[in-house]
């Protein structure tokens, strides 16, 4: 019996092991738990950037891009992509304006995990 070939699909965005069963937001179980360590960990940002950053994580719209420093977020309505990074940069209206968003605070969860 031939093995199954594994996709991109089938692989943990955050340590890019094969998954037995893929799910929608592309982590892997072990890897979402330690993002969701990272989150209740918080205390740092305020409560609703934590509640749309894990809202971001649960639909799967943080993709690690470079080695898990860089990312690409997709925004609220799904009609932009915005390139982010863990240390606080991300090109959406709120961080040009050098405002801390919900973006990054996604990535950094994704990153300290």
């Amino acid at each position: 019996m031939r093995a199954k070939k594994v996709t991109e699909r089938d692989r943990c965005l955050k340590c890019r092991r094969p998954l037995r069963r893929p799910s929608l937001d592309g982590y892997g179980p072990k890897c979402r738990l330690k993002i969701r360590r990272a989150a209740r960990t918080n205390t740092t940002h305020p409560t609703w950037q934590v509640a749309k950053a894990l809202e971001l994580l649960e639909l799967g719209a943080v993709v690690p891009l470079r080695a898990n420093r860089i990312f690409l977020v997709v925004s609220d309505d799904g009609t932009e992509i915005y390139r982010t990074a863990a240390t606080g940069q991300c090109n959406c209206p709120a961080g040009l304006r050098s405002a801390r968003c919900y973006h990054t605070v996604a990535a950094e969860f994704v990153a300290a995990a």
